[in-house]
């Protein structure tokens, strides 16, 4: 049995087994919400923005699912879904918004052990995907892609194949050449989850030069030059940062003043705040604190962090708890502070995702076959329940275009 199909039950498991009582909020909008700059375009004098959502498609899901989303009241109506593709379980778009990027979560491409990325053309009217091509992923199981800022690359990373691979991208949005694979080697203390390296995440700074890829199964943050001509990642001079043994960083996300980064660790269900070196790109762990209340005694893994827009909050995924832990982040000092752990009302809370105008955010519970929207309180960062859902099979992935 293969490191993600253990993986995948192991959540399964949790999702319907854990419970806890989790502070909550009532049916409220705060009163001080307020329009972030960039603001979708207005369609019908509503305020109007796309929604795509990766799934699982080993149960009832067909595939990614596109959705209207009203950012004024919060409301969402499915438009369309895509059929082409098995578990595409994370997506990308490139910086103008005319291709989407998904990976195939699978252990095979054309008979080569790798999984496989596929690029759409976006139909920004209707919210339809079309098809473009695919090539392999060069990896078992691809769990996350980007797109680099010049739409040059995409890069993927690989969780069984525990490996970062950079394929090119044409002008007219295809997938070209694989130009680098990177394969990580190691092992760290958890024998389940941490027997082999497990590439999670790819992310690049906003410089375009800078490379983090969290590997769960090594216990590190691997660190790289990317160059954006070529397309190849370089160790760089710190060439990785050590979490705790056991800790399982998965995913990790920049701080748009530039000087911050975060990464939430999957296993000991922390987050770590670091300080960025924007010239010499290194990385100094600042703080590390926990996503759960300290009398929850239940099985947990973590899964998604994101920064508000504003810098003030951040924001990481409880599964088991099943909640989000809500984060005011003091750049004076580099600090986190708990505001808050508001319940997703679902089971698995996956992924989870910001919308364009910094109102609302929006949550996929893997296990309970549902997205919920939650508003924003823009002075305290605290989630609010809206009362707005809608339901789709095993969602894992959140994107707005």
């Amino acid at each position: 049995m293969s490191s993600a199909i253990k993986r995948r039950n192991f959540l399964k498991l949790l999702g319907l087994s854990a419970s806890a009582a989790i502070v909550s909020t009532k049916k409220i909008f705060p009163d001080n919400l307020q329009y972030a700059n960039n603001r979708p375009a207005k369609t019908n004098n509503r305020f109007q923005s796309t929604l795509f959502a990766g799934t699982y498609t080993n149960g009832k899901s067909k595939g990614i699912y596109s959705f209207n989303f009203d950012t004024i009241t919060g409301e969402l109506n499915q438009k369309n879904v895509c059929g082409d593709v098995v578990n595409p379980s994370f997506l990308a778009i490139d910086n103008k918004r005319e291709f989407l990027y998904a990976v195939s979560e699978t252990d095979e491409y054309d008979g080569k052990k790798s999984g496989g990325v596929y690029s759409y053309k976006i139909d920004g009217d209707e919210g339809k995907l079309h098809l473009i091509n695919s090539v392999p992923s060069n990896g078992a199981h691809p769990c996350h892609i980007i797109v680099d800022k010049n739409d040059c690359f995409v890069l993927v990373a690989n969780y069984s194949g525990g490996n970062i691979s950079v394929i090119k991208l044409n002008e007219d949005g295809s997938l070209g050449e694989t130009v680098d694979v990177v394969q990580h080697s190691g092992s760290s203390v958890n024998k389940q989850r941490q027997e082999a390296p497990h590439a999670h995440s790819i992310n690049l700074d906003s410089s375009n030069k800078f490379a983090v890829a969290a590997d769960l199964g090594l216990d590190k943050l691997m660190l790289y030059n990317f160059d954006n001509k070529t397309g190849k990642l370089i160790p760089a001079e710190q060439k990785f940062v050590a979490a705790k043994p056991g800790a399982g960083p998965r995913h990790f996300a920049f701080h748009p003043g530039g000087e911050f980064a975060f990464a939430i660790n999957e296993l000991d269900c922390t987050i770590t705040a670091f300080r960025f070196d924007t010239n010499s790109h290194e990385l100094e762990p600042a703080q590390t604190v926990p996503t759960l209340p300290v009398d929850y005694k239940g099985e947990n893994t973590c899964a998604e962090i994101q920064v508000h827009p504003n810098g003030k909050f951040i924001y990481g995924s409880n599964r088991g708890h099943d909640s989000i832990a809500v984060f005011s982040f003091v750049a004076v000092s580099g600090n986190l502070f708990l505001n808050q752990h508001q319940s997703t009302m679902g089971k698995t809370p996956r992924n989870f995702v910001i919308d364009p105008t910094g109102k609302f955010l929006l949550v996929a519970n893997q296990s309970s076959d549902s997205v919920i929207v939650f508003s924003i309180d823009l002075a305290t960062g605290r989630l609010y329940e809206t009362g707005k859902k809608i339901e789709i099979p095993n969602p894992v992935c959140l994107l707005f275009v």
